[in-house]
């Protein structure tokens, strides 16, 4: 049985090359995100599919928007049976998400800083903090909002286990296996790196997806997990 702390980004355009790749990776994954591209392109109707699988999936949306929106937003998303919902991690979009959550199994992971950003892209947007003290803040915040866990870089990995302890999952993407390349990721680490500074889960797309053999790309890649988490 393999690991279920790989989540395969199903980066894809269109259902078809999503349920392609999930045939081709068979048994070696067990844990499919599904973000905004492979959504916007039915991709939504896949959650229920691969739950029914037996597959777990990470809606990752990153919902931002007035608190009712949200609220409904979440909700829909629980209904359909996923593990993970992303939305951005401001306090008012976080309550509106706990909110929507309700009863339901769903786990709302809040979205600290892209890791395609650095410093100089905060303060291009306007923000007073660094990548550093910007993801000190929102993981308080989201301690204090009640949900399950952040989504943020390798690189703040350690100082925000430090701060929560187990009280939030830390979720990675910008995991690279050594020697890939980085694409527009900015802030990346290794799988066995990313564990060994506090991951619960890290997500990987194109290492797998482009890989010449998919199946035996994950495989690598959970092997090393397991290595590192042994």
């Amino acid at each position: 049985m393999p690991s279920n702390r790989l989540i395969v980004a199903l980066d894809l355009p269109d259902v078809a090359q999503a349920r392609d790749m999930a045939a081709t990776l068979g048994d070696a994954v067990s844990f499919y995100k599904i973000g905004m591209e492979l959504a916007y392109g039915g991709g939504l109707a896949l959650v229920e599919e691969f739950s029914r699988a037996g597959k777990q999936v990470f809606v990752d949306l990153k919902l931002h928007d007035i608190g009712a929106t949200v609220e409904k937003a979440t909700a829909q998303i629980a209904r359909l049976g996923a593990r993970f919902l992303t939305v951005h991690a401001f306090p008012q979009t976080l309550a509106a998400a706990r909110r929507g959550v309700g009863d339901s199994p769903l786990q709302v992971l809040g979205v600290t800083v892209m890791t395609s950003y650095d410093d100089s892209d905060l303060a291009a947007c306007g923000y007073r903090l660094n990548v550093r003290d910007l993801v000190a803040l929102r993981a308080k915040q989201a301690q204090e909002s009640g949900i399950a866990g952040l989504i943020l870089s390798p690189e703040e990995l350690v100082a925000t286990r430090e701060a929560v302890g187990r009280s939030l999952l830390l979720v990675t993407p910008g995991v690279r296996p050594a020697g890939a390349a980085l694409g527009d990721q900015k802030r990346v680490a290794t799988p066995a790196q990313a564990f060994a500074r506090g991951a619960d889960y890290i997500v990987v797309g194109r290492p797998i997806l482009a890989a010449p053999e998919p199946r035996a790309a994950a495989l690598a890649i959970q092997a090393e997990i397991a290595t590192a988490t042994s």
